[in-house]
C-alpha cells in the first residue's frame, strides 16, 4: 500500500493526492450513471414493466442487509484497498455483461445477476467510500473535501446520465455498458496512486485476534457510547427518511397531478441540483464553516419546511425555486453532518460509521418510496410531503437539543 504523512496544513483542493482520489471518484460515479441507464433500458427492452422494476429494484436488498459488514470490511482491509477491490469487481461485472448481451442479445437474468452484484459490492464501497477522505487529507480540510465531493458527484450526475442515453440511442444496451465499464475502470489506476496515512499506534484496534461480528459489536457500541456521534447518526437517519420519498416519486406524483408534465418536473430536479452545487461549491471555496452543529441542525429544520413548501406552491417556476432552495439546505446540512462524524470518529471505527449513517438514505429509505406513493394515492401531495417534512425536521431538532452536536466544530 502506498503511504505518506499527510501534509496538514495543505488546501485540499491544491493536493494532487486528493485531486486525484476526486478524479477517480467522479469517473467511478459516471460510470455508475450510465449503468443506471443501460440496466434500466435494457431491463424494459427484455420483459414486462414490472419485471423490469424488478431489475431494477434487485441491488437494494444486499445493499440494506450487508451495509454493516461492509463496514468492517473497510476498517480491517483498509478503505482504498476496499474501494480498488469493489471498482475492479464493478468494471469486471459491467464489461461481462456487455459482452454476453453483444453475442447473445437481452436476457433478464444477466441483467438481474449484474444489479446483484452492484447491490452487494455497494455494501462494502459505500463505507469504503466515506472512511477515505480522512485517510488522504488532515481533519481541517475535511469539510471542504466533502464540498468537492459534492460538486464531483453534481458533474458525474450530469455528464453521466445524458452520455449513457447516447450510448444506448447509437450503439445500443451493451455499448453503454461497455462505455459504463470503461468510466469505472479509469478510477482504479488512479485509486492506486492514491497515498493514505497509516493509522497511528493508538488509533489501530489491539489484542487477540476478533471476528468480524465483534468487530460489528465493538463499532455499534463505540457509536452508542459517543456523545457525538450516536445522535447525529440518529439526526441524519431522521432527515433521510423524510427526504427520500418527497423527493424522489412524490416528485414524480405532484408533478403529474399539477400538469407540469415531464419537463416540469426536470426543472424542478435541476433547480434541486443548483442548490446542492451551490452548497457544496460553499464548502470547497470556505473549507468549512464555524458553528457547523447549529448549521446542520437549522438547515435541516429550514429545508424541511421548504419540502412541505414544495407541495403547495401554485407554478413550476416556484417550485424550482423551492427546490433550489431544498438542495441548498439539504445539502449544506447534509455536507456538514458528513464532515462531523469524519472529524470526531476515531479513522479505526470510520467504516463503521459511515456503513450505519448510509444504512438509512441508501438501504432503508428506498423503501419508502412505495409507502410515500400508496399515501399519496390516498391522502393526496399535501399531507404526506408534511408529515415527511416533519420527520426530517425531527433530524434538525435532534442536533439542536444534544448539547455536544450543537456546540460541535470543525477542525481550523
Amino acid at each position: 500500500m502506498t503511504t505518506a504523512l499527510i501534509a496538514p496544513g495543505r488546501p485540499a483542493h491544491r493536493d494532487p493526492n486528493v485531486l486525484r482520489w476526486l478524479g477517480a471518484y467522479a469517473a467511478s460515479m459516471a460510470g455508475d450513471g450510465v449503468y443506471y441507464i443501460a440496466l434500466s433500458w435494457a431491463a424494459v427492452q427484455a420483459g414486462s414493466p414490472a419485471q423490469a422494476g424488478l431489475v431494477m429494484s434487485v441491488s437494494a436488498l444486499p445493499r440494506a442487509v450487508l451495509m454493516l459488514g461492509g463496514g468492517v470490511i473497510a476498517d480491517r482491509f483498509g478503505p482504498r484497498r476496499v474501494v480498488i477491490g469493489s471498482d475492479a469487481v464493478r468494471c469486471a461485472a459491467v464489461l461481462a455483461v456487455a459482452a454476453l448481451l453483444f453475442l447473445t442479445g437481452l436476457g433478464l437474468w444477466p441483467l438481474a445477476a449484474l444489479a446483484l452484484v452492484f447491490g452487494t459490492v455497494d455494501a462494502v464501497f459505500v463505507p469504503a467510500v466515506g472512511a477515505l477522505p480522512a485517510r488522504i487529507t488532515g481533519k481541517a480540510q475535511l469539510a471542504r473535501v466533502q464540498g468537492m465531493r459534492g460538486l464531483a458527484y453534481r458533474f458525474a450526475v450530469i455528464f453521466g446520465a445524458p452520455l449513457g442515453g447516447l450510448a444506448v440511442a447509437f450503439g445500443g444496451a451493451a455499448t453503454a455498458f461497455g462505455l459504463a465499464g470503461l468510466l469505472i475502470a479509469t478510477s482504479v489506476p488512479l485509486l492506486i496512486s492514491v497515498r493514505v496515512r497509516e493509522l497511528p499506534p493508538d488509533e489501530t484496534p489491539t489484542g487477540t485476534p476478533t471476528t468480524a461480528r465483534r468487530d460489528l459489536v465493538a463499532g455499534l457500541r463505540y457509536i452508542r457510547r459517543h456523545r457525538v456521534l450516536a445522535p447525529l447518526t440518529l439526526a441524519i437517519a431522521l432527515g433521510d427518511l423524510g427526504f427520500g420519498g418527497p423527493l424522489n416519486v412524490g416528485l414524480t406524483l405532484l408533478a403529474d397531478e399539477r400538469g407540469w408534465g415531464a419537463s416540469g418536473m426536470g426543472w424542478v430536479l435541476a433547480g434541486f441540483g443548483v442548490g446542492a452545487g451551490i452548497a457544496s461549491m460553499t464548502l470547497t471555496v470556505r473549507g468549512g464553516l464555524p458553528c457547523a452543529g447549529r448549521i446542520t441542525g437549522w438547515s435541516t429544520i429550514a429545508g424541511s419546511v421548504a419540502i412541505a413548501a414544495l407541495a403547495f406552491v401554485p407554478s413550476v417556476l416556484a417550485a424550482v425555486g423551492v427546490a433550489l432552495l431544498i438542495g441548498l439546505l439539504a445539502g449544506l446540512g447534509g455536507a456538514l453532518s458528513t464532515a462531523l462524524l469524519q472529524t470526531h470518529s476515531d479513522p479505526a471505527y470510520l467504516g463503521r460509521v459511515t456503513a450505519l449513517s448510509s444504512l438509512v438514505s441508501l438501504g432503508l429509505a428506498p423503501l419508502t418510496m412505495p409507502l410515500s406513493a400508496a399515501a399519496i394515492g390516498a391522502w393526496g401531495t399535501g399531507p404526506v410531503f408534511v408529515v415527511s417534512a416533519v420527520v426530517c425536521g425531527l433530524g434538525g431538532v435532534v442536533a439542536l437539543s444534544v448539547r455536544d452536536v450543537r456546540r460541535a466544530e470543525l477542525p481550523h
